[in-house]
């Protein structure tokens, strides 16, 4: 619980979601129970799934919790220059693994996501809000470019993306999301911004076993067993492709650090993307012992006490119905 003279962060959470998502998703309304954060909206975009899967996801998440208040924005459909790529391989036909789903409750804004970042982010007082990008950068990327002055209004930009200790997840070299919209990618980095990348370098680390699993599982409440059995569809892939002990909790991770920056250690570096198609598409380039001497401009995190992680998210899905 944030103290009596600190305020919890204020958040926009700019998502495709994917199952992992979601699990964010109600992280984040499960910490703000805990006086932990502030969640102002959700902003979607075409990644995991394209954007009409996307937008109603997020609003079935939001009817999930019993949170119709949450604002729910679609933006882009689109990545800025090439075709959509999805992930329906892992996440399932609509985002949600293959359910049949309701038709969500929470209402769908009719102002488009990247306005609403724009005005929200002009007219908020000056480094107030925390903007976390768990699905591809083409929502925040095109609201910077469309009114450069909404950076005036971000706290922070924490991001779910990249690699470079780590093999790629949709490449051999590239992470789902920065090589979605590589352009994207490459506004932001280049914005200025404080920009906190989790990259699959640490979000591997983070891998919901079974044991852990059956915990959330055994929580006296609908969604800790709806995550439960969500995740562990989720998990196969991670499991059967890439080797781990269990499906990454990739999103989960940012939402963390905004509750708990303890719980990571991240590295200040400098950070690139290749933006050219090709092998190396969508691929990190890591100043990571700092060999161009420029600037840093991004931190890194690399670290994570996981154990606490996991106890923490145990403890926020908890406090959802």
């Amino acid at each position: 619980m944030t103290d009596s003279f600190t305020q919890p962060p204020k958040v926009i959470i700019d998502t495709d979601p994917g199952i992992d998502d979601c699990a964010a998703i109600l992280f984040a309304l499960g910490l703000e129970k805990m006086g932990l954060l502030k969640l102002l909206a959700l902003t979607t975009v075409a990644g995991n799934v394209p954007l009409k899967y996307s937008q109603k996801n997020a609003r079935i998440i939001c009817d999930w919790a019993h949170r119709s208040d949450i604002p729910v924005y679609a933006g882009s459909a689109e990545p800025i220059i090439k075709p959509l790529i999805t992930a329906d391989d892992v996440h399932g036909s609509t985002g949600l693994g293959d359910a049949t789903l309701h038709e969500p409750y929470t209402h769908l804004q009719e102002q488009s996501a990247i306005t609403f970042l724009t005005n929200t982010l002009v007219n908020a007082p000056k480094n107030s809000i925390t903007l976390c990008a768990i699905g591809p950068l083409t929502n925040i990327a095109l609201a910077l470019k469309t009114n450069p002055d909404c950076k005036q209004g971000i706290k922070e930009l924490v991001i779910m993306g990249g690699s470079y200790l780590t093999l790629g997840n949709i490449t051999p070299n590239a992470e789902f999301n920065f090589f979605i919209d590589p352009i994207a990618s490459k506004i932001i980095l280049e914005s200025e911004l404080p920009i906190r990348i989790f990259p699959l370098d640490i979000t591997h680390k983070v891998c919901i076993t079974t044991p852990r699993i059956n915990q959330l599982r055994q929580l006296p409440n609908q969604n800790g067993s709806r995550i439960a059995n969500l995740l562990q569809n989720y998990s196969r892939y991670d499991i059967e492709k890439l080797g781990l002990e269990g499906g990454s909790l990739h999103d989960p991770c940012t939402i963390g650090y905004i509750a708990k920056p303890d719980l990571f250690t991240a590295k200040s570096i400098f950070a690139d993307i290749e933006t050219n198609h090709g092998l190396m598409e969508g691929a990190m380039q890591v100043d990571w012992n700092q060999k161009l001497n420029k600037k840093p401009n991004v931190d890194w995190f690399y670290k994570v006490k996981t154990d606490a992680f996991f106890d923490l998210f145990t403890q926020a899905i908890s406090r959802l119905p």
